[in-house]
């Protein structure tokens, strides 16, 4: 396994699960890491937007079932604070893959992995890696471009150029910076490129774009 470099500071992360006896023994794991700090643990989606929104993690440890909801649907709350998703899940089909892609998740790891593992994935999340599980990735992407419109239409420049950082990994709020733009106009960009390659979250546009060399 090739690992990702080291950050400068640990990668901050909001840890969401609503069993009790895994959540302190990831929070434990962690606690004397100088990788990986977590700094808030929630049990429901209401309180993790709100300890997301006061923290402004790098990533958001999610798992997928929780009291109050589906964590997939809140995703996109998550992404506009800044933060990245890393699904925590026990399922590890093509199927619940594909629908975190779609809801915009970075990656998802399986409730089984390794402490080594986890924290490898967690790390390549926050460097703004795309991390799924295993043979994960390659089904999920053949899913998604499955749905995918023929024919490319035409992105303007800008669009373009937000399609580009996108493939990086960038979020809304470092595409803003990077663009010069404000928060409200990369939503803008992000949304029209998403129509114009008839897709449904940032992972499926990328995976599009790449099968018709638009990032070559």
């Amino acid at each position: 396994m090739v690992h990702p470099p080291h950050p400068s500071r640990p990668v901050r992360a909001v840890l969401v699960e609503d069993h009790h006896l895994v959540a302190e023994a990831i929070r434990l794991a962690w606690a004397d890491s100088s990788e990986v700090e977590v700094v808030a643990t929630v049990g429901s989606v209401a309180a993790a937007l709100v300890q997301v929104r006061l923290h402004r993690p790098d990533v958001v440890l999610l798992d997928r079932r929780l009291p109050d909801g589906d964590g997939l649907d809140a995703i996109a709350g998550f992404e506009e604070c800044g933060a990245r998703v890393l699904v925590l899940t026990g399922e590890a089909s093509v199927s619940v893959a594909a629908r975190a892609a779609e809801s915009g998740a970075a990656g998802l790891v399986l409730k089984s992995a390794r402490l080594e593992e986890l924290t490898d994935a967690v790390l390549r999340v926050a460097a703004g890696e795309v991390v799924f599980d295993g043979g994960l990735l390659a089904g999920v992407l053949d899913k998604l471009t499955g749905r995918a419109r023929d024919g490319v239409v035409p992105l303007t420049v800008r669009e373009r150029e937000t399609l580009l950082l996108m493939a990086e990994g960038a979020s809304t709020e470092e595409i803003g910076e990077r663009m010069g733009v404000a928060r409200n106009t990369v939503r803008n960009h992000v949304q029209r490129v998403l129509e114009k390659l008839g897709a449904r979250s940032k992972l499926e546009a990328v995976a599009i774009a790449r099968r018709d060399g638009l990032l070559d």
